[in-house]
């Protein structure tokens, strides 16, 4: 059995309520009876629990993380989540939605016995009505990327539409008039962001794309690949392809490896996110860049002010883009 908190009063000579009153600095304590705690503390290598820290300052030192699953395609943002959050004394249990009404129904239940103080939330869809009901009722929450369409919460987005501009431009600079767009799917509100900025910067320099050019999409490879294979099928011309995160555009790159098309003589290929697959596929990926750790970071900071009630809590923050350039758009050069 580990050390309690009971063996540190024991040890220092006080009382269990001393020790719990130190380790939460709530009170007038000598500091002779401080150093006292501190060192049976040290001595007995006692380490409180955040929960049990949080419960008598009146919170969890906890906060929800809501994801649609556990892909590692939310891995920057989850890890700066937890290294900010732990660097301020906060715990992070992490929830995903992917069972659809249990996964509801157990969230309910977390927030029923007050296990976190706010709510973190990528994706909600699906989820949509539980979080607004909760975040109505008092509960922080703060959503990650997708604020399109989703009033009343504050977030942390990048510049979606900003990033299909980038793409579209990139691709007309080479050149490139005959797109085909793998989007994400269309209620989320990136989804339409990413495809309303491409579409835009093409309409400006006189294209307009093919209703055919743009098929929807779910943010996976097989679907994409799919997709592609199936447009090469019915006979739709492109000379480049804009996949709306990177695991739909490594798809489109292998059905034309597949259909024995070259990358990016034949078809450009351009993704979004920047995630790890983007340097690995081949040829690497040119990619809209989100910056994943700096949003986690940001969220998760953004949402502590408002656990605190901060009155220079920020309402949301939006995080710039950048466009990288790899072998997918741009063959080696010669020399």
């Amino acid at each position: 059995m580990g050390v309690t908190i009971a063996d540190v009063a024991t040890r220092a000579g006080v009382s269990k309520t001393t020790v719990s009153r130190v380790l939460n600095a709530k009170g007038e304590i000598s500091e002779d009876t401080v150093s006292k705690v501190r060192e049976a503390i040290s001595e007995l290598g006692y380490v409180p629990s955040a929960g049990a820290v949080g419960l008598a300052r009146g919170t969890t030192q906890m906060i929800g993380m809501l994801v649609p699953d556990l892909a590692w395609v939310w891995a920057g943002i989850v890890q700066a989540v937890v290294e900010t959050l732990e660097a301020e004394g906060f715990g992070l249990r992490m929830l995903t939605v992917n069972g659809g009404e249990e996964s509801l129904r157990r969230l309910g239940l977390q927030v029923a016995a007050k296990s976190f103080d706010g709510l973190l939330v990528i994706e909600p869809e699906g989820a949509l009505a539980a979080i607004t009901e909760l975040h109505e009722a008092g509960l922080p929450v703060v959503l990650i990327d997708d604020r399109f369409q989703r009033p009343g919460f504050p977030y942390v987005a990048t510049t979606n539409r900003e990033g299909g501009e980038q793409a579209a431009r990139h691709l007309l600079d080479l050149g490139r008039r005959r797109p085909l767009v793998v989007t994400g799917p269309d209620e989320y509100g990136c989804t339409q962001e990413r495809l309303g900025g491409f579409v835009d910067v093409y309409a400006q320099a006189g294209i307009e794309l093919d209703p055919r050019s743009i098929i929807g999409g779910d943010f996976l490879f097989d679907t994409a690949r799919s997709a592609v294979a199936g447009a090469l099928a019915d006979g739709v011309e492109f000379d480049a392809v804009f996949g709306h995160n990177d695991p739909s555009a490594a798809g489109v790159l292998a059905a034309l490896h597949e259909a024995g098309l070259k990358i990016p003589r034949d078809v450009a290929v351009v993704g979004f996110d920047d995630v790890e697959v983007a340097s690995y596929t081949y040829p690497a990926l040119t990619t809209i860049r989100q910056p994943m750790r700096e949003m986690g970071e940001a969220a998760a900071r953004l949402l502590l002010d408002h656990v605190r009630r901060s009155p220079e809590a920020a309402p949301s923050r939006i995080i710039p883009t950048s466009l990288v350039i790899r072998g997918s758009t741009l063959e080696p050069s010669s020399n």
